[in-house]
């Protein structure tokens, strides 16, 4: 399912997927030019906002219409266009790209999108802990220990602990819960902002969180790097790595602010 959302948005190869190689490849490839002047956020007469350039409507890759639900998702998209310079760099689009995928993709396949989202809850980063050091056991626990207990009170889903990474199979009453968690947040933008989250950060607990306003986006991806975190503080960061996470975030800030501008 990533790999068809993945298609979708660039329309190139599922190898693209990864933030930096999606940019690599832009860069590789002459970047259009920009060919409009003006950015304008417009109401429709059927309800929600499109973003126009020059008066005309933006549309997807697809040549699917773009509407959002309200102006403040439609005026991030709407900023991103206006931002670029003499060169359309879809790279520098996140949220853009991320509307895109929901029109194109998350719209016709959302039954699809909701399973995948789900997967990741099946064994779902949190619930992994190491079993040495004592600090990282430690900091795993004040970054992860919050999540469950919310997903215990909001959801009504207890998740069992692992020690390592050996797979352990989480109760059936919890993926069930959250599965009737997710049913309610079907619309199209806001599954596809939980599914870039969710493989972004490994955690489909942790995406939730931010969804509902129980963790802030930069929490919540400190917490999905807590291991990584760990093991930069002993053998140094490498650059490459750090770009990575860099273009990572990036996505994942914008899912979170699509998220935020859909409330």
């Amino acid at each position: 399912m990533r790999d068809l959302l993945n298609d979708l948005e660039n329309g190139k190869t599922p190898a693209e997927l990864d933030p930096v190689r999606r940019a690599q490849s832009a860069i590789k490839k002459p970047l259009p030019k920009r060919f409009y002047n003006d950015v304008t956020v417009a109401s429709g007469e059927e309800g929600g906002f499109s973003v126009h350039l020059d008066g005309k409507p933006v549309r997807t890759p697809g040549a699917s219409p773009v509407v959002l639900p309200n102006e403040a998702a439609a005026l991030l998209v709407a900023g991103e266009y206006d931002a670029q310079g003499e060169y359309i760099d879809p790279a520098t689009m996140p949220v853009t790209r991320l509307v895109n995928t929901a029109v194109d993709g998350v719209a016709v396949h959302s039954q699809a999108v909701l399973e995948d989202v789900l997967r990741y809850a099946t064994g779902d980063l949190v619930c992994y802990r190491a079993p040495s050091p004592e600090r990282l056991v430690a900091l795993q626990a004040e970054a992860w220990d919050p999540v469950l207990d919310w997903a215990q009170q909001h959801i009504g889903a207890h998740f069992v602990l692992a020690e390592g990474v050996i797979h352990v199979e989480q109760p059936r009453e919890a993926i069930a819960a959250v599965n009737m968690y997710l049913r309610q947040k079907n619309e199209p933008y806001r599954l596809a902002a939980l599914h870039v989250m969710t493989t972004l950060m490994g955690s489909t607990l942790l995406a939730l969180a931010v969804e509902a306003k129980a963790l802030v986006p930069a929490a919540a991806w400190k917490a999905a790097h807590v291991d990584e975190d760990w093991n930069i503080s002993l053998w140094g960061e490498d650059s490459e790595a750090a770009t990575r996470r860099a273009f990572r975030e990036r996505d994942m800030m914008a899912a979170a602010a699509l998220l935020a501008a859909l409330d």
